[in-house]
């Protein structure tokens, strides 16, 4: 077992990291140091800043425009966007969508939306959740009947992230209500701006607008919109969950959390201080376990590409869990200060101001992505047999 990197990926981090000292505007490393909400034009600017270097979807293989990168490549560059820090590409179009149409959509489907989902041109957004349905999305119950070319849609989305930006969202559809639960499900693709749609915001307890719940009433998707075969759904489901869960331990994150508590701890007195130290420590030990349970599945996966490894799950876990204790101890160095209100989150706001939200928002992380509860689960089963 090689738990090191050689020296072609210690070159290609190098690489990596010199593009983004290059590339980044220093504004917006200072949002995302700062945990401030990105607008849209700036994410949009930075994923287009990826593509047009091959950068922008790291988990794409090269016959579809991505960099045709290994599983430790793709490790590294998340690794150093983290630590940047600097955003990602957007997950619903580069770790969600684009792999499913890659392995289930049709020529023609692949031909017209993964150039534009890479640029960014088209925003997607995920229509999977439901008010009766989030981790158990078997429960969904947003139906659509065959009407001729098209299927006519109705039900409620919730929890639907960055909707109120998309151009389309990927929809989980019940097309057979006597079927088992899992074997009546299709995946459509439905034009956000198609009649019938309507997009309500969600405001969470950070105060931000990220979610939202969308309403579909009698909306017609065409055929030609339906990726993989009706009722196929439940299959292509799992692979993307699979997908969505790339990168989610985020090391670097957590490690961006406690370089912020240690710089504020030095206002402190003494005592104060060697306290907040000593806890950043415990969880600066439980990251580096992590780190090195990470390399021994990059090892892994240097002899197994493509296959995935149900101890991924074990990054889930502990990466969601480490990074919330590192958010709760920057909360509490902060103090008061962390308490503004989410109307002074402006770009002069006290940088302050942002703690709080990143703390709520951080709350659930053991949710999406696949609840850590889920990931026990697999672990027990897959992983210990039991």
């Amino acid at each position: 077992m090689e738990l090191g990197f050689s020296s072609e990926e210690l070159a290609f981090r190098a690489e990596v990291r010199a593009f983004i000292d290059a590339e980044l505007p220093p504004a917006l490393r200072r949002k995302v140091a700062e945990g401030r909400a990105l607008r849209k034009d700036e994410i949009v600017g930075w994923q287009r800043t990826l593509n047009r270097h091959g950068w922008a979807t790291p988990n794409w293989p090269r016959e579809h425009g991505g960099p045709g990168w290994s599983a430790v490549q793709r490790a590294i560059f998340l690794d150093e966007l983290h630590q940047a820090p600097a955003p990602e590409p957007l997950s619903f179009n580069v770790n969600m969508i684009g792999p499913v149409l890659i392995h289930f959509g049709s020529e023609a489907q692949q031909r017209r939306f993964l150039p534009r989902a890479a640029n960014l041109d088209d925003w997607w957004c995920q229509g999977f959740s439901e008010p009766g349905a989030g981790s158990d999305l078997a429960a969904l119950r947003c139906a659509a009947r065959r009407d001729g070319e098209h299927y006519v849609v109705n039900g409620q989305k919730a929890w639907q992230g960055m909707g109120h930006h998309a151009d389309w969202m990927f929809t989980l559809v019940r097309t057979d209500a006597t079927a088992r639960p899992q074997a009546g499900i299709t995946l459509l693709l439905i034009d956000m701006k198609s009649p019938g749609v309507t997009v309500r915001p969600i405001i969470t307890i950070d105060g931000r607008h990220e979610v939202n719940e969308v309403f579909l009433d009698d909306v017609r998707v065409p055929l030609d919109c339906r990726v993989g075969d009706e009722n196929q759904g439940w299959a292509i489901t799992k692979f993307l969950l699979g997908n969505e869960r790339t990168g989610i331990a985020r090391i670097g994150m957590s490690r961006q959390l406690l370089r912020r508590a240690k710089l504020l701890a030095r206002a402190l007195d003494a005592d104060d201080e060697t306290r907040v130290l000593e806890q950043a420590a415990l969880i600066e030990i439980g990251l580096k376990a992590l780190e090195v349970t990470q390399l021994r599945l990059l090892d892994a996966a240097r002899h197994a590409e493509g296959r995935p490894d149900p101890r991924s799950s074990i990054l889930k876990v502990q990466g969601t869990e480490l990074r919330q204790a590192a958010s709760e101890l920057l909360l509490r160095v902060a103090g008061p200060r962390a308490a503004r209100c989410a109307a002074e989150f402006d770009d002069e706001a006290d940088a302050m101001s942002t703690v709080a939200a990143g703390y709520f928002t951080l709350r659930a992380a053991s949710i999406y992505g696949g609840s850590n509860e889920v990931q026990k689960n697999i672990l027990a089963k897959a992983v210990l047999g039991l």
